[in-house]
């Protein structure tokens, strides 16, 4: 792995642990064993790279979702989608990264803003079309239902969380 991508592996999950606030260059460039001015190489700003951490982060999620072998293990694309999020949470441990920042979205820089409204557009759009597909909705009720189930996910990742319960994801199929 470069020094590139263990930057934004190791920014990855102290954002995802802790939100923003939770790096900084220093502390990255010593867990790593480089200098700080390495960092800045690479990033500019923590904006820079909080925002090119959550652009990778939206990219490689929907490049999953589109993975033929996940694809085959699910009934539905509309399941596998929920099943990434009870996955994050269930074997790492970890809040979604675009969740977990759109919630301190009024702390940002706009670069980042920009990210997380890509994530969150992009997977509304995403499931708009897979409603369409397998439940035969309409383009307005389907949005409308991608918009729930995604919100209805990222708030069940905070009362799993906060309720150090994981079980919450058992009965989001009912919502689908």
């Amino acid at each position: 792995m470069n020094k590139k991508s263990q930057i934004l592996t190791l920014a990855e999950n102290k954002v995802r642990s802790g939100g923003y606030g939770n790096f900084s260059f220093r502390e990255l460039a010593d867990e790593i064993g480089i200098k700080s001015s390495s960092v800045h190489y690479y990033f500019r700003t923590k904006a820079d790279l909080a925002a090119e951490l959550a652009h990778q982060y939206t990219d490689v999620f929907l490049a999953s979702l589109n993975d033929e072998k996940a694809k085959q293990q699910e009934s539905s694309a509309i399941k596998l989608y929920i099943n990434m999020f009870k996955a994050a949470l269930e074997k790492d441990n970890q809040m979604c990264l675009c969740g977990l920042l759109g919630a301190q979205l009024d702390a940002l820089p706009e670069q980042v803003k920009s990210e997380i409204k890509r994530f969150f557009e992009l997977n509304i759009n995403w499931l708009q079309q897979r409603y369409i597909e397998e439940k035969d909705m309409t383009a307005a009720s389907a949005k409308a239902k991608a918009i729930q189930l995604l919100a209805s996910l990222e708030g069940m990742m905070i009362l799993s969380k906060v309720l150090d319960d994981k079980t919450a994801f058992d009965n989001i199929q009912d919502y689908i």
